[in-house]
């Protein structure tokens, strides 16, 4: 593959630095340093961040947008999300799958430095041979990584910590929510990848989610920002497949498929002793799915939205 998704993103990540002041992040880059971007932790950020954030996640080959959106009657804020390239954009690069954890400091890293790394089974999967100079990693997490470990982590992407971009973010915070709301794709491609589907084979994804009121704690966050996705996301994928196998898989794709699925995510991670992988895993995936076949032309839909838990959720 000659596509870079690094390349790509790097050039987004300096668009974003290039605008710091008016989009309310800050910026710190010494000389042979790391440049780390803070978008909404120690400073405001804000939506456009946040949107920003998740464009440089997606390996520059998705495309965040925002727009209200009307589920049972309720008008929510929210976006959409396309690209044209799912696997690179959502698991190759946007899927948060890296466990950043060294010297006492944890985040889950997403982005495309991680398809240099490839710590992950997930690229045995995946027809990606990243090449790049240079490296750009998304944390979500409040604290900015210390200069120890945003080494390591140059080191295991094989560049120079010069060349090395990090961008953080709270679950807290508006950027943190856009972010992830802004996943509802890449659930919906990790979903069938779980259920042993080529994602080679999806041709494009459209998705739409509500956004999230920014809650007090990045705990309360992690439950909204989840709710959004699952009980609010819907999402389309047009795919090379016959009928029968898209009508075969659909069933087993929505959120609701799973035993998890019906309260609010706060209370299934608290049930969990707050631990993800006590959690049906087939439980993170969008409210709302619908599968398009590009040789026949048909759909088959699944699922549907929960404006109920959802509003159960938001309230706090």
């Amino acid at each position: 593959m000659t596509l870079s998704l690094n390349d790509r993103a790097k050039e987004l990540a300096d668009r974003l630095a290039a605008e710091a002041e008016a989009l309310r992040v800050a910026v710190t880059a010494s000389p042979g340093s790391t440049r780390l971007i803070d978008c909404g932790s120690a400073v405001l950020g804000g939506l456009e961040a946040g949107r920003q954030f998740a464009q440089i996640c997606m390996g520059g080959l998705g495309w965040v947008s925002f727009a209200p959106v009307i589920l049972d009657g309720r008008w929510l804020p929210g976006l959409t999300v396309v690209t044209d390239r799912p696997a690179l954009a959502c698991l190759a690069s946007q899927y948060a799958g890296w466990r950043l954890d060294r010297d006492g400091y944890f985040a889950m890293a997403s982005g495309p430095g991680r398809a240099l790394i490839r710590a992950e089974e997930l690229y045995d999967d995946l027809e990606v041979d990243e090449r790049a100079r240079t490296a750009v990693l998304c944390l979500e997490a409040r604290e900015p990584p210390p200069e120890a470990v945003a080494d390591h982590v140059a080191e295991r992407a094989g560049v120079k910590a010069a060349d090395l971009t990090l961008l953080f973010a709270p679950t807290a915070s508006v950027a943190g929510g856009v972010q992830v709301a802004a996943r509802v794709v890449e659930t919906a491609l990790h979903k069938l990848h779980e259920l042993e589907f080529d994602v080679g084979r999806v041709v494009s994804g459209f998705g739409s989610c509500p956004l999230p009121p920014v809650a007090r704690t990045d705990p309360e966050a992690i439950g909204r920002t989840n709710d959004a996705v699952l009980y609010g996301g819907q999402v389309e994928l047009t795919v090379d497949a016959g009928d029968e196998e898209l009508e075969a898989i659909v069933p087993r794709m929505p959120a609701s498929a799973s035993r998890d699925y019906g309260e609010p995510f706060g209370s299934v991670l608290e049930r969990a002793g707050w631990d993800f992988y006590e959690i049906d895993p087939l439980l993170f995936s969008p409210a709302e799915i619908r599968l398009t076949s590009v040789s026949s032309g048909r759909s088959f839909h699944a699922g549907g939205v929960d404006i109920g838990v959802l509003e159960r959720s938001f309230r706090g």
